[in-house]
């Protein structure tokens, strides 16, 4: 199967719904291999598939989105001083190079700011991921959502 053109765009405010549906569905459909249905619910919420609930946080945040063919298929929030917040991929396109695109462009960004070091704190699920773009852990740890623990891992790279 020949590879979609993936092209990282700037955040519009007709993008939130999408993005937020992206947010639920990843964390639903892929962290569920390594995280509970308590963790999960805890994570992301029905509520958090809603875009009402992002508006304000994508207006500060101004999300990268990445698109194919027309159709959202990722986002990632990048922020002045290095650190990535949000980096989720659509679930039906994991692995299809959507992640890589967001990460070139957030290394760009990275580059024209001239910004020393990225960091970010990812799920397990994610781990792997990071790791292969040259991210290293700084420490794993276990982060309360409404009285849930879930483990991730504090990330960092020099650029």
């Amino acid at each position: 199967m020949k590879k979609k053109k993936i092209d990282v765009r700037s955040y519009k405010t007709s993008d939130a719904q999408d993005l937020a549906q992206i947010y639920y569905n990843t964390i639903h459909k892929v962290n569920a291999k390594d995280y509970s249905k308590i963790q999960l619910d805890a994570w992301a919420p029905k509520s958090s598939s809603e875009a009402e609930n992002w508006l304000k946080k994508f207006e500060k945040t101004k999300p990268l989105v990445a698109v194919s063919d027309g159709a959202i298929v990722g986002f990632a929030e990048f922020e002045p001083n290095g650190h990535i917040d949000c980096f989720y991929c659509h679930h039906e396109w994991v692995g299809q190079g959507v992640g890589a695109a967001l990460m070139n462009a957030i290394h760009k960004i990275a580059h024209d700011q001239k910004i020393a070091k990225i960091f970010v704190e990812v799920s397990i699920t994610a781990l792997p991921f990071f790791e292969k773009h040259g991210f290293k852990i700084l420490e794993k740890q276990t982060v309360s959502i409404k009285g849930i623990g879930l483990i991730n891992f504090k990330m960092e790279k020099h650029l």
